[in-house]
């Protein structure tokens, strides 16, 4: 779960794809971060934070960039322009920001990622996803956790949940390929009746052409994902980098570095690859419900 001591302010893809270009150009245009402060009159530190994505880019500061760099080609222009504003608006007005009074800075930026995700693919060592979980199995969860005092936070936090579920669903819903230990079917969160109804539901949802379970058994032994659980986010948009959310003891990080993202892939097909097909999974998680 994404604790409220999880490390804030992660950049929004778009934010990072509109900064990327702008590195980019700036760098093809020999100029130095401390350069192109001075042509926005600004700080060398805002250069840096555009272009890792993780502050918005107002209209005219893009222009004076552009300017800087020597950009001629309008449609470019236009484009950059476009993806700012569209930076700009998940960072304003999505459903989520209503909620801030239980939910973290991470949550609220990973729904925000979420909500532009084309694939989620996640391995979880204890919990179902939160994309799949029932309304009674969320409530236990959240009152396990110990971080929402009240029974309206714990509502509003189970409201918050069941919210993001609607990416499964759509026109255009995301893929999601969950590998889950043995131990998550052998948890009994909220009792046993609850957890009859969670793994049937779990059934139902596998059976969506965009949701994918695995299940990797205890037979299988030790493997590389023991060590905690972790989400892959993908993205539609041309030259987007996919961003990794790992838990861990004091909280939640993000991961954006090529490098370190690589190695979740690696982790995730190696647990996927260990794990009974689909069809196999479906059949142990018949078999737990029944038990």
């Amino acid at each position: 779960m994404l604790a409220k001591s999880a490390t804030p302010n992660p950049s929004t893809v778009l934010g990072r794809q509109l900064g990327d270009e702008l590195r980019r150009l700036r760098e093809e245009a020999g100029l130095t971060t401390i350069q192109a402060a001075d042509a926005l009159d600004c700080t060398k530190g805002k250069i840096s934070r555009i272009e890792n994505g993780r502050v918005a880019v107002r209209l005219p500061d893009l222009t004076a960039m552009l300017q800087a760099y020597q950009v001629s080609d309008t449609e470019l222009h236009e484009r950059l322009a476009s993806l700012a504003r569209k930076a700009n608006r998940r960072r304003r007005h999505g459903w989520w920001n209503q909620y801030s009074s239980v939910l973290a800075d991470t949550y609220r930026d990973y729904i925000a990622l979420e909500t532009m995700a084309e694939s989620i693919r996640t391995f979880q060592a204890q919990l179902v996803p939160g994309l799949l979980q029932t309304p009674e199995y969320i409530r236990a969860v959240t009152v396990a956790s110990r971080q929402w005092e009240t029974g309206d936070e714990i509502e509003k936090f189970v409201q918050v949940r069941l919210a993001r579920q609607q990416r499964l669903t759509g026109d255009s819903p995301v893929r999601l390929w969950a590998v889950l230990s043995e131990a998550v079917l052998l948890q009994q969160v909220g009792g046993a009746q609850v957890m009859k109804a969670q793994l049937q539901h779990l059934l139902d949802a596998s059976e969506r052409p965009n949701v994918t379970v695995q299940v990797l058994p205890f037979s299988r032994g030790a493997h590389a994902s023991m060590f905690g659980p972790y989400v892959v986010l993908g993205f539609p948009e041309e030259g987007a980098l996919d961003v990794v959310l790992a838990d861990n003891p004091t909280g939640s990080t993000w991961l954006e570095r090529e490098a370190e993202v690589a190695r979740y892939r690696d982790l995730f097909d190696a647990a996927r690859t260990s794990a009974l097909s689909p069809v196999e999974s479906r059949a142990l998680i018949e078999r737990r419900a029944k038990e």
